[in-house]
Parts: C-alpha cells; sequence; structure tokens
C-alpha cells in the first residue's frame, strides 16, 4: 500500500516539472551477456553492409532492442575482430565508422536465399553518394565470393551487377562479366547456353580440411579474446557501479504517453481544481508494469547490503523511498527541511515528508519506466474549476475510484470526460458535478393533492409521458437570464469563441429557437456535424447541427448552471390498465387538446422520486377544477386505444416540403398549436390518413445502382457485414463519406417533426430509426405485434423496428446509390460454411477496409439486388498482401485434416 497522502497544491504543480534523465542505464539493471550484446552488434552491423558512424550505433541498438547499449562496450570494438572492423576516416573528426568483421564462406546447405533475386535480401538501400566510385579489382573477388554467399541456389550471371552494386554501393567493373572465368578461383561458374550472360555462378566451397583447420584457429582466437573482454567488462560496470551519483545526474525518465484506446481506464488520486485533477492510467503499461517495478525496486534494496541511505540531497532529485508496509517507491524532492525531505511519489502524485534514513539513490534501471501520476481537465467544467463546492463534490465522487475515460483533446493536460461504467448505466461523472452546483432553493417540489396554476405543457412523448413548466422562482430567473443573453449577444458582435469547438456528451449550451436562446444538453454526438440535445426546460428531444450550438458567456454561466431544469416529467394519473401501450391516435389528440397551452392546471396524485415522475390530473382553463372533466377522463372514454395495422406515426419536418407532391400535401393534416380550432374529435383525421398511402416509388424513382470496378479491374471496399464466404456486404470506400453526410441530414431532417398518418407496403423504400439514427430501408414484412422487418440499404443489415419508426423517405434521400452490394468470395469452392468457418472469415473481413479484385457482377432491375463475385486482399500489413480466399482454402484444408 501507498503511504498517507498530503494533499497540496505545490506537490500537485510538481508532477509537471521536467526531471533531467541520462541517455544511458546503468549495467546493474542490464542482465548483460556478452554473447547476447555481440550477437546483438552482428546483427545490427549485417543490416548496414556499408558501414555505422559509431555515434548513431546505441540509437539502432536501443530502437531494435529497447535498452541502452553500455558505452564501456564501445571502447571494446576494436577488440573485436571477430564481431566487427573498426575505421577512423580522415574527414570524420572523432567519430569512428563501423563494419561487419570479414565473413567466412558458408556451404550452400548453411544458406536459405533464393537462387534468382531481383536484388539481395541484404540492407536497406541507401541512395549512393555522388562520383561513387568503382570497386578496384584487388578486393573485387573477395565482395563478389561474400555475395555469392547469401545465394546458396546460385545467381545469374546478368543479376550480379545490380545485386553487388545494391549490397555494396559501388559499381561492378562493366568488364568483369565479359571475363567470368578470371573469377573461377571464387565461385563456380555454370554454363547453361552459349550465351556468358545465362550462366549461374555458385559459391566455392573451401575444403574439408581447410574448413576444419580454419575454425579450430578461429575458434581459439574466439575464446581468447572472449575472455579478455568478459573481464574488460566487469571493470566497467564495476566503475559505472561506483560513479551512480554521477550518472543518476543525467538520468531521464521518458514522457507518459496517453493510452490509445478509445476509452481507457483511470484511477482518480486527488484534485485542488477541475483543471488539474491527478490520476494514474490502469493497464498493462502502466499500473501493471508500475507494480512489476516496485516489487524489483523492492528486491534490489531489500536485500543489496551495498545500497545505503543518501547523505547528500537537492531539490528536484530522483530518489528510492523506504515507506508504509515496506514498499519502494520513486520519489522526488520538493524540498528540504534539516533531518526531513519533502517529496512527492511521482507514481501516485501526492507528496509526504520522510526521514532521510529511509531514502536512497534511484538505481537507473528504475528509470525506464514513466512517471505514473499525470494530470487531466474536466470538461465542461473550466470556467468554475476553483469553485470550492464544486471541487468538493467532484473529489467525493471520484477520488480513489476508477473511471473509463473519453479523451475529447490530447495535450500534456488532457481534456476528458469520466465515466462511471460500474453500474446498469453509464453515468457521466462531469455531468453529475454540473447538476450538483443547482441552487436548491431554486428546485419545485409539487406536493401530493397540491393543485398548480398557469401550468403549460411542453412536450408529450409517445409512450403519454408529459413534460410541464410550473410558475415558480427559478423559473421567473431562467427568463431573466436568458433575455440578458439575449441582449449581450445583440450588444457584442458574435466571434468564434461563441461557437461549440469540442462538443461532448453532456455539455450544456445554448441553441436559438422561435426567437430565443433556449437551454440545451447533448445527449448524443453522431459525427462532427450532428447531435442529439434535449432542451433542459421544456424536456423536448431533437437533433441539430453542431453549428447552430453556442457557448454560454463565462460571465452567465455560473446563473445558468445554477437554476435547475424547468420540465417537470409527468404521466396522467389513474389511467385503465387495460389502456395498455399509447396509440398514436391518443398521442395526437392529446397533444392537440394541450400542448403548449400555458393556462393548463394540474392536481398531483403521486411523486414517484425513484423514477423522476409525478402523476397528474390535467385539466384545461375551461374545465377546471372538474375530475370528472379531466384530460384523464376525457382520454379515457375517447375512442383512440384501438391499435390500427399499419398505421403509424410520420415526421414532416417543419417548414419542409413532404415526400409527397404538392396536391397530397394538400390534404394532409397537420397538428397546428393548441387552440379551439384544431381541438376537434380526432376521428375525422383517423379516417382521412387511414385510406391515405405513402406513394409507391416507381423503379425511376429510385437511385442508380451504385457504381462497381469491371471484372478484372481493383475497388477499395469496406465490408460492413459478414455472414460467409458465400454472403456478405461491401460498400465503395470512395463514396463512404457522402453516405456520412447523408446520415447526418436525415438525423437533422427527421428530428424536426409534426405528426401524421401513413399506411407502410411491403417492398417499398422507407427511412426507419434504428437506435438514434436514420437509415434507408427496404420494408420486407409487417409484424402482428407492430414491428416490421427491414432491410438497411447502405449497411445491409435486416433489423426490427416499431412501426412507428417507419417514415416515407424524402426526394433528397433517394439521389445517392443505395451503397450496400451483396458480395460472395470467388476462389473458393464450398457449399455450405460451418459456423466455426464464418467466424474465421468474419474475424478476418467484417469492419475492414479491403482491396476487392472484382471477378462477376450480376445486374438486376432492383438497384438492392445487385451482387457481385470478388476476391478480398487484405493490404494493411507493411509487408505482405493476405488474399482471403487463398486463406480460408487453406484453413478447409487444415480442418478437413482435424476431421
Amino acid at each position: 500500500m501507498p503511504p498517507s497522502r498530503t494533499c497540496t497544491k505545490e506537490m500537485s504543480d510538481n508532477l509537471n516539472q521536467n526531471v533531467e534523465k541520462p541517455n544511458i542505464t546503468s549495467p546493474a539493471s542490464c542482465t548483460y551477456k556478452m554473447d547476447e550484446v555481440q550477437n546483438r552488434i552482428k546483427e545490427i552491423l549485417n543490416k548496414h553492409n556499408n558501414g555505422i558512424w559509431i555515434s548513431k550505433l546505441p540509437h539502432f541498438y536501443k530502437e531494435l532492442y529497447k535498452e541502452e547499449l553500455n558505452p564501456g562496450i564501445i571502447q571494446q570494438f576494436e577488440h573485436w575482430p571477430h564481431i566487427c572492423t573498426v575505421e577512423k576516416p580522415c574527414s570524420s573528426g572523432q567519430d569512428l565508422l563501423l563494419y561487419p568483421a570479414k565473413r567466412k564462406q558458408l556451404s550452400r546447405s548453411e544458406l536459405d536465399a533464393e537462387k534468382v533475386p531481383s536484388s539481395p535480401p541484404a540492407p536497406k538501400q541507401v541512395t549512393p553518394l555522388k562520383g561513387c566510385p568503382t570497386v578496384m579489382p584487388g578486393d573485387l573477388k573477395e565482395k563478389v565470393a561474400e555475395l555469392l554467399g547469401k545465394y546458396s541456389s546460385g545467381l545469374w550471371a546478368s543479376a550480379l551487377p545490380k545485386a553487388f552494386e545494391d549490397m555494396y554501393k559501388v559499381k561492378f567493373p562493366e568488364d568483369a562479366l565479359k571475363n567470368l572465368a578470371s573469377l573461377s578461383d571464387v565461385c563456380t561458374v555454370d554454363y547453361i547456353s552459349g550465351n556468358p550472360q545465362k550462366a549461374i555462378l555458385y559459391a566455392k566451397l573451401p575444403s574439408p580440411t581447410d574448413k576444419i583447420l580454419k575454425d579450430a584457429e578461429q575458434a581459439h582466437g574466439d575464446q581468447d579474446i572472449k575472455a579478455m573482454v568478459e573481464q574488460e567488462y566487469l571493470q566497467i560496470e564495476k566503475n559505472i557501479a561506483e560513479n551512480a551519483d554521477t550518472i543518476m545526474d543525467k538520468v531521464t525518465v521518458p514522457p507518459l504517453i496517453i493510452p490509445t484506446e478509445a476509452s481507457p481506464s483511470v484511477l482518480v488520486v486527488e484534485l485542488s481544481n477541475t483543471n488539474e485533477v491527478v490520476i494514474r492510467y490502469v493497464g498493462k503499461d502502466y499500473s501493471a508494469a508500475q507494480e512489476l517495478m516496485e516489487d524489483e525496486m523492492k528486491e534490489y534494496y531489500s536485500k543489496n547490503s551495498a545500497v545505503t541511505p543518501v547523505q547528500s540531497v537537492h531539490v528536484g532529485q530522483l530518489l528510492a523511498v523506504n515507506a508504509e508496509e515496506d514498499a519502494w517507491l520513486r520519489a522526488q524532492i520538493i524540498s528540504i527541511e534539516e533531518n526531513k525531505i519533502k517529496v512527492c511519489y511521482v507514481d501516485y502524485g501526492f507528496s509526504e515528508n520522510v526521514e532521510k534514513s529511509k531514502a536512497y539513490k534511484l538505481n537507473p534501471k528504475f528509470c525506464s519506466l514513466s512517471f505514473q501520476a499525470t494530470k487531466c481537465k474536466l470538461a465542461g467544467l473550466e470556467v468554475l474549476s476553483d469553485d470550492p463546492g464544486l471541487v468538493k463534490v467532484v473529489e467525493s465522487l471520484t477520488c480513489g475510484k476508477i473511471f473509463a475515460v473519453e479523451i475529447l483533446e490530447k495535450a500534456d493536460i488532457p481534456l476528458v470526460v469520466l465515466y462511471d461504467t460500474s453500474g446498469d448505466d453509464d453515468i457521466n461523472i462531469n455531468a453529475t458535478c454540473l447538476k450538483a452546483m443547482c441552487d436548491k432553493s431554486l428546485e419545485v417540489h409539487l406536493q401530493v393533492d397540491a393543485m398548480y396554476t398557469n401550468v403549460r405543457v411542453t412536450n408529450i412523448c409517445s409512450d403519454g409521458t408529459l413534460y410541464c413548466q410550473v410558475p415558480c422562482k427559478g423559473l421567473n430567473k431562467l427568463n431573466d437570464l436568458l433575455h440578458k443573453i439575449e441582449d449581450y449577444f445583440h450588444c457584442k458582435h458574435m466571434t468564434s469563441e461563441y461557437f461549440v469547438s469540442i462538443p461532448f456528451c453532456g455539455k450544456i449550451c445554448l441553441f436559438h429557437c422561435k426567437g430565443q436562446w433556449l437551454r440545451v444538453e447533448i445527449t448524443n454526438v453522431h459525427s462532427s456535424r450532428a447531435l442529439d440535445v434535449q432542451f433542459l426546460d421544456s424536456g423536448t428531444v431533437t437533433s441539430v447541427k453542431v453549428s447552430e450550438l453556442r457557448e454560454i458567456p463565462s460571465r452567465f454561466l455560473q446563473e445558468m448552471v445554477a437554476i435547475p431544469p424547468q420540465a417537470i416529467k409527468c404521466c396522467l394519473a389513474d389511467l385503465p390498465q387495460s389502456i395498455g401501450m399509447w396509440t398514436p391516435d391518443a398521442v395526437l389528440w392529446l397533444r392537440d387538446s394541450v400542448l403548449n397551452c400555458s393556462d393548463c392546471s394540474i392536481k398531483v396524485t403521486k411523486v414517484n422520486e425513484a423514477r423522476g415522475i409525478t402523476h397528474v390530473y390535467l385539466f384545461t382553463p375551461k374545465n377546471f377544477p372538474d375530475p370528472h372533466r379531466s384530460i384523464n377522463r376525457q382520454i379515457t372514454n375517447a375512442d383512440l386505444w384501438k391499435h390500427q395495422q399499419d398505421v403509424f406515426l410520420s415526421v414532416v419536418p417543419s417548414g419542409a416540403s413532404s415526400p409527397k407532391s404538392k396536391s397530397d400535401n394538400s390534404n394532409t393534416p397537420i397538428v397546428s398549436d393548441a387552440g379551439e380550432n384544431s381541438r376537434k374529435s380526432f376521428t375525422d383525421v383517423i379516417k382521412k390518413s387511414v385510406v391515405e398511402h405513402t406513394r409507391s416509388f416507381s423503379l425511376e424513382e429510385l437511385p442508380p445502382p451504385v457504381h462497381l470496378s469491371k471484372p478484372g479491374e481493383h475497388m477499395d471496399v469496406y465490408v460492413p457485414v459478414a455472414c460467409h464466404p458465400g454472403y456478405f456486404v461491401i460498400q465503395p470506400w470512395q463514396e463512404i463519406h457522402k453516405l456520412e453526410v447523408l446520415m447526418e441530414e436525415m438525423i437533422l431532417y427527421y428530428s424536426v417533426s409534426e405528426e401524421r398518418h401513413v399506411a407502410v407496403e411491403k417492398d417499398q423504400v422507407y427511412a426507419a430509426k434504428v437506435e438514434n439514427k436514420w437509415y434507408r430501408v427496404l420494408l420486407k414484412g409487417i409484424l402482428t405485434n407492430g414491428l416490421v422487418s427491414v432491410y438497411e440499404l447502405d449497411y445491409g443489415k435486416h433489423e426490427l423496428v416499431s412501426i412507428r419508426k417507419v417514415q416515407p423517405l424524402a426526394d433528397m434521400f433517394r439521389k445517392l446509390p443505395f451503397q450496400a452490394v451483396t458480395a460472395q468470395l470467388a476462389g473458393v469452392k464450398c457449399n455450405q460454411w460451418s459456423e466455426e468457418a464464418s467466424m474465421v472469415f468474419r474475424n478476418h473481413v467484417e469492419k475492414k477496409p479491403l482491396v476487392a479484385l472484382v471477378q462477376a457482377v450480376i445486374e438486376n432491375a432492383n438497384p438492392w439486388d445487385q451482387k457481385a463475385v470478388v476476391y478480398l486482399v487484405d493490404t494493411s500489413l507493411p509487408d505482405t498482401d493476405i488474399w482471403i480466399h487463398d486463406f480460408m482454402s487453406e484453413y478447409l484444408v487444415e480442418l478437413s485434416k482435424v476431421n
């Protein structure tokens, strides 16, 4: 367990200070073995046949092996002729060049290279320097022999110049190929035709006797050198251990990298304000790596008698501190007071005064892990970050707990939203803390059996739920504040600072509607352009463009968040149990009767605090307070509860043209604002709307089929759905952006609604709401339980949705070709795919961008029935392409062997 915390701002600020760190790690921290180090040096030099500057070697070493190269090793290179060759060019100053050691020729059986290469599998190509010299005859044969050693199956003579130049970065003599006999002492020349260029060159093998003698001599020399170097290496370790103080002064700890996963987990440690919340990331490369390091620290400091407490200390110094319960933690000195030092535990984020006797020098090997304590900023709380009440609320809800985090903006101190995912529903901690800042004196507490007048019904949901505004102090204050904001925006030029740049769930902002600014809370972000909002003071939910939202000016923000939401959620009390689900008729009648009527009255019968809903009797002005003439009684007696098959609520955007023709629109019943003229018997509306059908679209009015490449051509695709190789869905990659824009426009179009009745038909195209988005769909079937089966024409999925969520598809959304194309995999033969094989296929292709090679396209009169037979290629790997049909064929072969 970590020691107890002393929460101070001084400590928190210290987390952002940089600490000097060395570019080396003490040998004591590395389990170097001479063989391993030498083999690694060989590997690096084999990749740089043309030489490498010694000053660059530590960088390559660290990149490849994730370890620092001991600086003392570099001094020994000139004593390792079996490993490398050291050369000092005249113009290099102090730097040296390092080359691979002279290689001995290997037998053909020891090599794996191909016979006819396009180029040797040697080092990365480097552009040759200007004036690249031609190789001199003296070392030509030696280099040819070395080169041929790479090709156990031989090398075509015509390929030799290119392979030679690629490997050695020097030109191969033009005349050498004309006299291949001159190379006969280093290679075997096999003439397979009269053309010398068609000869195959093989590396010449040494005689068995020569090889045995040479190997024995080499082995003896290697043992002597190895013994000498190991002795010197031990001396290097001793010297560096004695100079640990000097090394630690140069220590650099790598910066903490923000996790790349979508929602990493964090542990909240503490905070002094919401703009600097101290956190620790939880995961394999973070908290788990820290625990492992602390176990190693405990092992090292507890059992190493040579390690003693620090004698001299200075501010900023890194230490290992023996904390509570015999834990060893990394710490940094903040201040010094006689025999005590104040340290910040860099992996936990809090500070403590400790005795000097508990502080030890931090071994460099414990500096490779980043400091784990870091900071974040809670989005939406920036302006109120120092408010004591807010800080107290955030601290009580978060400290010592683990949360999922949504990172909105990556920076030195990232902007985040915290989510508590421990329960059935995810809780937005930022929004919860902001709502806790409400002024309790402005809250409305409805009393049972009390009567309230001048009530305004602001929203009626499809399940009969009502939202009401009751006159109160908070509502008056809200209206005054919104008027002030209106005047402020009118007088002050609207600059970009008031546009919402980073939308996120739970954010409170402003939306201009019907000539006034209203408070909204973002409830769902669809994309960078479209999102869902709930009006806090009317309960209405709709979709809007991000560009239509405005930030609350900072001078009004504290007052604004202090006013509780003015929409009170209610339901009609004492409705008969037999009513069951609300019908569209009943919903529209209720809206027609009371919506936006500002002089209604309510009588409270029950307050359900657990569900946050109040049960009421609702009265219009003429019928108050007679309970027998309440809306509750009227809606019960009306003939509104017969569930009519295939009838559902339709959406017609306000101010927009209907998908139907103008002549049709003249007969379309549109529900107007509440008033005596519009409060008519709803049965007349029903009779008209039931006989009204959505126009059946002819094929000419549907979009053209999506463009596919011709057989034999490639195209980039995305696979949204994959059942098995015989049935999957592809989308043209180049059209995906257009589809995303269309989806955003549909969300915005269908969210602004007035409602009417329409009938649905099978095999017709509609818009349907699935979860929170609107899709272009083909209606496949109508069920008796109020559900319909639809096929998503752009994504290839089959869904069941409520018949109420199906709407006519407007003309503007029938121009882009339907994007989902049914496909099957070419190159595989299988009549029936097992679930296991289907799962393997799905894992390799579903929700991935791939390349498709079109084998055939099967046209059809209906655009959604167009099919394609394609090969799929996964090109995501840097070095190789995966042909999915090859992979599945191999899988079937292996599966048949097992069976």
